[in-house]
């Protein structure tokens, strides 16, 4: 059973990941850890992380959408790539031992800190397509099944293919994120509520916090 102040606490934090999700992504490499530290099971966690974020992405993908970046109709093979991804992540997740996944995860938050830090950077400018839109789809397919299996980091990873693969500059690349973003994470929400691995009432607190971080940023 958790202690009484996670619930504020792990809310506050949610604030600043729902930021740090709608401006660049990545607000997962803190959220995960910060769920471990406080007692969730690493399933717990996984599941308990989409819960929450899945509230701050919806409100970072209709501002953008408001603001004219984005439109799903424009998207809707990709997005039915990364929905299927999602869920097969999931399922996957689900399947490995408790123990191994408890290993997994610290190595896996290594390895996807770095990718973040040693990212390419980005300009505003579009640059050459190099795939088209159904060319992007499978891209998109392995980004929501990592979505699904783990998480974190995945706006970056996202909007850094977009940037390379599709010629999008970094405004529109971010705001198709947050839409691919939001489809990974209802999938991932719906099939771990599935599977009974969710920890509804934290994960509800943080989607406050994440809903307020994801509207400022």
């Amino acid at each position: 059973m958790l202690e009484p102040w996670i619930y504020p606490a792990l809310t506050a934090v949610a604030v600043l990941t729902g930021f740090i999700d709608a401006v660049a992504g990545g607000g997962g490499l803190i959220m995960l850890p910060a769920l471990l530290f406080a007692g969730a099971s690493p399933i717990q966690a996984l599941a308990t992380n989409k819960l929450q974020s899945v509230f701050g992405t919806a409100v970072a993908t209709r501002n953008y959408a408001r603001a004219g970046l984005v439109n799903w109709r424009e998207h809707k093979l990709v997005i039915a790539f990364v929905f299927i991804g999602a869920v097969a992540g999931v399922l996957l997740v689900q399947s490995i031992d408790a123990q191994a996944l408890e290993l997994m995860i610290p190595l896996l938050l290594i390895a996807v800190s770095l990718y973040v830090l040693f990212s390419p950077g980005m300009t505003e400018e579009d640059a050459q397509q190099r795939l088209s839109e159904r060319g992007f789809a499978p891209v998109g397919g392995l980004i929501g099944f990592y979505d699904g299996f783990f998480g974190p980091g995945t706006g970056t990873l996202c909007t850094t293919s977009l940037v390379a693969l599709r010629g999008y500059g970094l405004t529109r690349a971010t705001a198709l994120t947050k839409l691919l973003n939001f489809t990974s994470n209802v999938a991932s929400v719906l099939f771990f509520a599935l599977g009974g691995k969710m920890l509804w009432l934290l994960g509800l607190c943080m989607a406050l916090g994440a809903m307020l971080g994801g509207w400022l940023g």
